[in-house]
């Protein structure tokens, strides 16, 4: 069936860090419209198993759909890990995650061909990474390591802090010390700690968003499928709309801090109804 191109495109996450990729989207293509689902009464993904991951994914992707989305974006590494394999089996348009972007720019910008990721529990047992990587260039060493604290610590807004400084030098000085070049950031929320994280690694490694880069490839896909939307949405049109699970006050002031568009309003949905 032949999708509208003033449909929406749907994007969800375990809470805020998706934004971080909702933001790319906003800026890379800006005719297109937007609705945001951060399940922040379930956050976080990183700590819960495969089975639930999935079980939540399938539930928002129920709601995205009554949303009339033309393509969903999953902007969780974790979901991305977990489900996005399955679920991509049982819908009828187009999703991507952020897992596959952010591995083969990766193997494009080594040199050295050591990788490092930094990520939640899960997505570094999963080994996703790893597996994209190797797909693309089999001699690659990917080495993983959970950065369980950053998420609580971005949540909280110390995006520049001793603290957040002192963590990140605990997490970080063993893949400085295996010589990687190049450092995913594999996880929606640590973005918003890049310049902390790249003040730790130096200047010598090349850190790689997969934020920015699923919203490269959102575009070359909606092109391809003849999806884009070529006319702005007229003012006033709600071009981008938030959905939470819970706490929708605490999501607007962060949503406001990190995207410059003023997000008035997120809606509280009771998830486990779809």
């Amino acid at each position: 069936m032949k999708m509208n191109r003033n449909a929406p495109i749907g994007v969800f996450d375990s809470g805020v860090g998706g934004l971080t990729v909702a933001r790319e989207i906003m800026r890379q293509i800006p005719n297109e419209r937007i609705v945001y689902f951060g399940d922040t009464a379930r956050v976080p993904y990183g700590s819960k198993s495969k089975e639930t991951v999935t079980r939540y994914s399938r539930q928002i992707v129920r709601f995205l759909r009554t949303q009339d989305v033309k393509a969903i974006v999953v902007a969780c590494n974790t979901a991305s890990a977990y489900a996005l394999d399955e679920i991509e089996k049982e819908i009828d348009i187009p999703i991507i995650g952020v897992v596959k972007p952010g591995a083969k720019v990766a193997s494009d910008a080594t040199r050295n061909g050591k990788i490092g990721v930094i990520a939640t529990e899960a997505t570094i047992g999963s080994e996703i990474y790893s597996r994209y990587i190797k797909e693309i260039n089999p001699k690659a060493e990917v080495l993983g390591k959970a950065c369980p604290l950053f998420v609580p610590l971005v949540e909280e807004g110390l995006l520049h802090d001793p603290v957040t400084d002192e963590i990140a030098m605990r997490y970080l000085s063993g893949l400085i010390d295996s010589g990687i070049d190049t450092l995913i950031l594999g996880c929606t929320h640590y973005p918003l700690i890049r310049s902390t994280v790249g003040k730790v690694v130096g200047e010598g490694v090349t850190l790689v968003n997969p934020a920015y880069e699923t919203a490269r490839e959102l575009r070359e896909l909606l092109e391809q499928e003849e999806l884009l939307n070529e006319t702005k949405p007229e003012l006033g049109s709600n071009q981008y709309q938030f959905f939470v699970s819970d706490a929708a006050e605490k999501f607007i002031r962060f949503a406001n801090s990190i995207i410059k568009y003023g997000i008035l309003s997120a809606k509280v949905i009771n998830i486990e109804t779809y």
